[in-house]
């Protein structure tokens, strides 16, 4: 008997460090990634053809057909929030319902099982052939894309009430005086000092805010594709304060009447071009992933599970012989 609970003893301590290998070997393939690749990336998700300056791809994304809730056609389809939202919750988010709905997938879930270099399989076609992005991003860009989804998208469903869309236990003062001490320049003290346009429809940053505070919040965080403005990420803000800015902006003007001059030209803030609008799309292939992480999972189970059935037979035979 003694045998046995030595043989047994030694068996579950050579398992546990066979399992610990494993999962160490495993997260030091991928190293941490730098904060500006993780900045990039959200601009990428925001929209990728005009953070890298070249044309939208003619037509639709290919999967574009397989939903048929949202009308968007052309540069739309590619971009990555138009098919997962910017809370990045798809069917789970923020447009599980209205005009943005597509029922693709919650890419803020799904990354959070995967590592980078799986995410980049999607955006590489693996799982999906319609999903492959090889033809326009690079792997360095897919990389940069993986690493904000992974390490820089937040939960936004802390902040915002998904009913009212008003922001949740914040810092109104705070967020004033963050707000007056950065946006106000260009922004103005009641954010009137730019019009945007956005889905045919005129308005000021008050608007906006209480709209579609998830564009908001991604935008004041991470900026603007093809634009250079002052940003959370590089001020340093906790996603508390971008929330107390945001609560602010809810509180100013929110258009009424808007009078500009004939010759003034309202900021496209559908466009990554401008500051404020909507995003692009590029992970929906993510959805068909799920099989093959819940593959190799099984594999790995599997695998693991065999191993402690060997060593239990093995440990039943010696006891037997003892």
């Amino acid at each position: 008997m003694k045998r046995l609970v030595k043989v047994s003893s030694v068996f579950i301590i050579l398992t546990g460090f066979f399992i610990f290998w494993m999962s160490s070997t495993a997260l030091a393939d991928e190293p941490p990634p730098s904060r500006q690749d993780i900045l990039r990336g959200a601009r990428l998700y925001d929209n990728w053809f005009a953070a890298l300056d070249v044309a939208p791809p003619p037509g639709d994304m290919p999967i574009w057909s397989r939903q048929s809730t949202n009308t968007r056609s052309g540069p739309d389809t590619w971009r990555c929030s138009e098919c997962h939202g910017w809370d990045y919750g798809g069917a789970g988010g923020a447009y599980a319902s209205g005009s943005h709905t597509t029922g693709f997938p919650d890419v803020l879930r799904l990354s959070t099982d995967l590592q980078m270099r799986d995410i980049v399989a999607h955006l590489q076609g693996a799982n999906d052939p319609g999903h492959d992005f090889s033809a326009y991003l690079d792997e360095s860009s897919m990389l940069q894309l993986a690493a904000f989804l992974k390490y820089g998208a937040i939960d936004d469903a802390l902040y915002i009430d998904p009913l009212s869309l008003q922001v949740i236990a914040a810092d109104l003062e705070r967020g004033r005086a963050l707000y007056l001490s950065t946006c106000r320049r260009c922004h103005g003290e009641d954010g009137r000092s730019i019009l945007f346009r956005s889905e045919g429809i005129d308005e000021y940053l008050g608007s906006l805010a209480n709209r579609d505070p998830w564009r908001f919040l991604h935008r004041t965080r991470f900026g603007v594709a093809g634009t250079d403005m002052p940003i959370g990420y590089d001020l340093n803000w906790t996603a508390e304060d971008g929330r107390d800015v945001l609560a602010f902006a809810q509180s100013l003007p929110t258009g009424g009447e808007i009078a500009v001059s004939e010759d003034y030209q309202p900021v496209d803030s559908t466009q990554g071009e401008a500051p404020a609008g909507p995003a692009d799309d590029v992970l929906s292939g993510i959805l068909t992933g799920i099989a093959a992480f819940t593959g190799a999972v099984g594999y790995a189970v599997l695998f693991i599970g065999g191993f402690l059935l060997l060593g239990f037979l093995v440990v039943l035979l010696l006891g037997r012989r003892k």
